[in-house]
């Protein structure tokens, strides 16, 4: 979908600052209990993908002012309401609680009691022949679809190579909205610099991007 989260390629936002590690850095406590949150949620109660696109449904201006772990809360808090197993009237009371009374302490809930689904098997993906080969030119689609995508606005409707294939992979697109998993072969195409930025792109840069295999088709002769 077209967004304020697909940032690529867009001015004024600043460099990307990562950690040591090559991950967000954490700036409070509470970034480290959301970190949590994710590592125990995701795959049990959501999808990976389903994750991400509660992020991309943020209100523009929510998602502009939240830092990095306030968009996972967001994404989290959304999956779980819309997946059944909290009911945003019971989160409004416990936030109502929190700021009338925020030193007291209030009991969490008996394990015993909790919904916890079994985690999610892992897919079974068919042996899929790909359409393309090493070397082949293929261009991407001009498409812009309303749900989830993982083609990057930026590099639509342009021109590339077919570098590696990763073979069959969920289609995150339908995984993500719950409309079954449609595995599809994974590509990794490469760019020049120039096709997706033109005279404004550095000299000599290219970039990869791992693309399913619908938003690819044989680049016109």
């Amino acid at each position: 979908m077209n967004g304020v989260h697909d940032l690529g390629g867009m001015h004024g936002f600043g460099p990307v600052e990562l950690g040591e590690h090559g991950q967000a850095v954490f700036h409070e406590e509470w970034e480290i209990l959301v970190f949590a949150l994710q590592g125990i949620t995701t795959g049990r109660y959501f999808n990976l993908d389903a994750f991400r696109y509660g992020i991309e449904r943020m209100d523009p201006a929510h998602y502009l002012r939240s830092t990095y772990y306030e968009r996972w809360l967001a994404t989290i808090t959304t999956n779980l309401i819309e997946g059944g197993y909290i009911a945003s009237e019971e989160l409004d009371a416990r936030m109502t609680l929190l700021q009338e009374q925020p030193d007291a302490a209030f009991p969490l809930p008996d394990p015993e009691s909790v919904q916890v689904p079994d985690p999610a098997p892992k897919p079974v993906l068919p042996d899929l022949t790909p359409r393309f080969a090493v070397g082949d030119a293929v261009a991407t689609r001009n498409d812009h679809p309303a749900g989830h995508t993982r083609l990057p606005r930026y590099a639509r409707d342009k021109r590339g190579t077919i570098h590696l294939i990763h073979g069959p992979e969920v289609f995150a697109d339908t995984n993500a909205e719950n409309l079954g998993e449609q595995p599809q072969i994974v590509y990794n195409v490469l760019f020049d610099g120039r096709e997706l930025w033109g005279d404004s792109a550095e000299p000599g840069t290219s970039i990869s991007i791992d693309l399913w295999e619908s938003y690819l088709e044989p680049a016109p002769r």
